[in-house]
């Protein structure tokens, strides 16, 4: 079964830092884009950053200060946080989009989250 599993969350005072992992246990890794996104309590989940073969894409509200990266040989993608802010406090969320390639297609895959609480 095709997953992705984050951790490296947790409770840090603003302008900490912390780093996220995204372990993706999906085929097709090496060819697939990576997206960060994040949901906080009563919001709905938006868009963070992005990793692909075009480059990497941030939110606005993040731009600067946070910074994605993948190791391919070891499928992961990493979320560098820093200067962080009580309203970068979220559950975050990789997700791997639905693709077609070659013919073939590979399913949206969403990991379970992983919760960053920054205090002020």
């Amino acid at each position: 079964q095709e997953q992705l599993v984050e951790s490296g969350g947790g409770l840090v005072q603003a302008g900490a830092s912390l780093r996220l992992s995204c372990r993706a246990l999906i085929t097709g890794f090496g060819f697939r884009s990576i997206v960060w996104h994040r949901q906080a309590p009563d919001n709905k989940r938006t868009f963070v950053a992005r990793i692909s073969g075009g480059g990497t894409f941030y939110h606005e509200s993040v731009e600067g200060r946070f910074s994605i990266s993948r190791d391919n040989s070891g499928k992961t993608v990493s979320l560098q946080m820093n200067a962080l802010k009580t309203e970068d406090s979220a559950v975050y969320y990789c997700k791997a989009p639905g693709l077609t390639r070659s013919g073939e297609y590979f399913p949206e895959v969403w990991g379970q989250g992983t919760q960053v609480t920054v205090s002020s």
